[in-house]
């Protein structure tokens, strides 16, 4: 039996918690604990709502709890899960992991054995459209990806770097399997102090290039990486979970009538590729679950989140650059 709780009663904590109760119907291994908030008001509307124990203290859910799922605000990841750690339980925290490099850095320090399961929250590593490319090749020689979203509080904690922006860094570094080379990056604050809207080039010691745009000030939801590689091209649309490939073909091998000639006896042949339906959440609470079950290594580990939140941090740092480069040329215009 793995009893879990879930810490953070906002917005994300209230669809984990629908999820749990729906595995915990299907599978009977799965009990949940309660939930704890420090807005007691929104834990005990949560807890009334969903007929679940309502915690009055951080530590009483944890003792109680097996498993808990970390839905707080970035700026208390640390703290939570620091204590979770230490008391041997198993931890799924929401990305990103911590606020900062060390605080990360001092989780895995922290980390009991590789028994105890830590899963970091990276959705898109769930999102069917990822999922269905696992058999094919990848290799990708330059990456383009557009993350943009309508402005909401909710992720105004920290920047479009870490809030939207992270979810792609995490996607590219699974794919792209190289050290990174150089970082290049340009953003600004609109309706925040914090990053908005921000650029980032990323370059690999094995040569590939990835270039991410992230925005939280649109007008309209887009969730699109193109990946180019040789004799291929795929695109993947993270919102409507599909993915396409186009290949160039010699024109004798293509079957297809979803193709187009080039010439030269070569032909590029598009393949929609079959995608399984699926709730990436559900998806990525089921397969916590399954590490803890068969001692399995999580699929986004904690040092995925940490490597993830290494990019980012430098992203950041090469944003503020550009803008104090800005503030001075402008000063002295």
């Amino acid at each position: 039996m793995i009893k879990t709780g879930i810490i953070g009663t906002g917005h994300l904590g209230e669809m984990h918690l629908k999820i749990l109760k729906e595995i915990s119907k299907s599978d009977k291994e799965i009990t949940i604990s309660g939930v704890y908030d420090i807005d007691k008001i929104k834990s005990e509307n949560i807890s009334s709502s969903y007929k679940v124990k309502c915690y009055e203290s951080l530590d009483d859910i944890i003792n109680e709890s097996d498993a808990l799922i970390v839905v707080s605000s970035t700026k208390s990841h640390f703290e939570i899960a620091e204590k979770i750690i230490q008391n041997g339980k198993h931890l799924f925290i929401e990305k990103p992991v911590t606020e900062t490099i060390q605080q990360a850095e001092d989780l895995l320090a922290l980390k009991k054995n590789e028994n105890q399961k830590i899963q970091v929250g990276h959705i898109e590593r769930f999102n069917p459209a990822i999922l269905a490319l696992e058999k094919y090749e990848i290799e990708p020689l330059f990456i383009e990806s557009h993350r943009l979203a309508q402005f909401n509080p909710r992720g105004a904690d920290v920047s479009v770097i870490q809030d939207l922006m992270i979810h792609d860094i995490d996607i590219i570094l699974k794919l792209v399997k190289s050290k990174v080379k150089y970082i290049n990056a340009n953003g600004v604050g609109i309706l925040t102090d914090s990053i908005d809207i921000a650029n980032a080039r990323i370059g690999f010691e094995n040569g590939c290039v990835a270039n991410i745009t992230a925005s939280r000030i649109s007008l309209e939801k887009m969730r699109k990486m193109r990946i180019f590689q040789k004799n291929a091209y795929i695109s993947i649309d993270f919102l409507s979970k599909e993915s396409v490939i186009y290949n160039l073909k010699n024109a004798d091998e293509v079957k297809s009538i979803f193709a187009f000639d080039l010439g030269n006896d070569k032909k590029v042949e598009r393949e929609k590729v079959t995608i399984k339906e699926i709730n990436p959440m559900k998806y990525e609470q089921e397969k916590f679950f399954e590490v803890i079950k068969n001692n399995q290594k999580e699929i986004v580990t904690l040092e995925d989140g940490l490597t993830a939140l290494k990019i980012a941090s430098e992203i950041i740092k090469e944003v503020e650059k550009s803008i104090q480069l800005i503030k001075l040329n402008n000063d002295i215009g």
